[in-house]
C-alpha cells in the first residue's frame, strides 16, 4: 500500500520547519544589517572609518553575539531533552506521565521501517538511543566556542584602541564579560522553558502538539 503522506507537496509534509527555517533566515538578516549599522554609528562617534558589510559578517562584534545566541538555545534544548526523559511535571503537556503504567504502550515497529541504526543494535543502538542530545549538546559546545572567540576578538579590537596590554584567549575565558553575555542569555531560554511547562498545566492551544487538549483537566500529566 503507497504511503499516503507521499501524496502531500513538499511544503505541507515540512512546513513546520519551513516557517521557522523562513523566520530564522528572516532574522538573521535583520541581525545583521541593524548590527553593520550600529556599529558603523560607534564608529563614526569614534573617527573610524566605517566598514563594508561583507567585513562586518566576519568581525568578532557580529559572530560573537551570533554565537551567543545560538549557544543558549542549544543549551536549553539539549537539557530539556535530557531532562524530560528522566524528571516529571504533573499537569504538564510536555511531561511524561508520573505514573509510567500510564504511558500508552509501544507499538511494535516492523524491522523493515525501522532506521538503520536501530536495526544494527549493540553499541550502534545505543548511541543511536541518545543521539539527539548528544547532537545538541555537541552544537552547544561548537557554538560556545565560538562565542568564545569571537568575544575575545571584539575584547581585543577595544583593548588596542584603547592602547592597553592584549589579554589572551584563556585569560579571556575567565573574564566576568564572557559569562555575563553567557548567563544573561542562558536565564531568557531557562524561562522560557518554566513559562512553556508551566502554562501548560491551566492553558490551552486547540491542535497543538504542546498542549492537552482543550477538554483535558489540569491533573493531566502529558499529551
Amino acid at each position: 500500500m503507497p504511503n499516503r503522506q507521499e501524496h502531500h507537496s513538499f511544503v505541507k509534509r515540512n512546513g513546520l520547519l519551513l516557517a521557522f527555517l523562513a523566520m530564522m533566515l528572516m532574522s538573521l538578516a535583520g541581525h545583521a544589517f541593524t548590527g553593520w549599522h550600529v556599529d558603523n554609528a560607534e564608529r563614526e562617534q569614534h573617527g573610524d572609518t566605517p566598514q563594508p558589510f561583507t567585513a562586518y559578517l566576519q568581525d568578532g562584534q557580529f559572530l560573537s553575539t551570533l554565537f551567543e545566541n545560538w549557544e543558549s538555545e542549544f543549551l536549553q534544548m539539549a537539557l530539556f531533552v535530557l531532562l524530560t526523559a528522566k524528571l516529571r511535571q504533573k499537569g504538564a503537556a510536555e511531561s511524561r506521565p508520573l505514573d509510567e503504567s500510564e504511558e500508552d504502550p509501544k507499538q511494535a515497529v516492523p524491522l523493515s521501517m525501522q532506521p538503520w541504526a536501530a536495526r544494527r543494535g549493540g553499541a550502534v543502538r545505543k548511541l543511536y538511543e541518545h543521539s539527539l542530545s548528544l547532537a545538541l549538546a555537541l552544537l552547544f559546545l561548537v557554538s560556545m566556542v565560538g562565542h568564545w572567540i569571537n568575544s575575545w576578538r571584539e575584547h581585543v579590537e577595544e583593548q588596542l584602541h584603547h592602547g592597553e596590554a592584549v589579554s589572551t584567549l584563556w585569560h579571556y575565558l575567565g573574564e566576568p564579560q564572557f559569562w555575563f553575555e553567557s548567563f544573561q542569555n542562558w536565564q531568557s531560554e531557562f524561562l522560557a522553558v518554566v513559562a512553556l511547562t508551566g502554562l501548560s498545566i491551566f492553558l490551552r492551544e486547540k491542535d497543538s502538539t504542546e498542549s492537552k487538549d482543550v477538554e483535558a483537566p489540569h491533573s493531566q500529566t502529558g499529551t
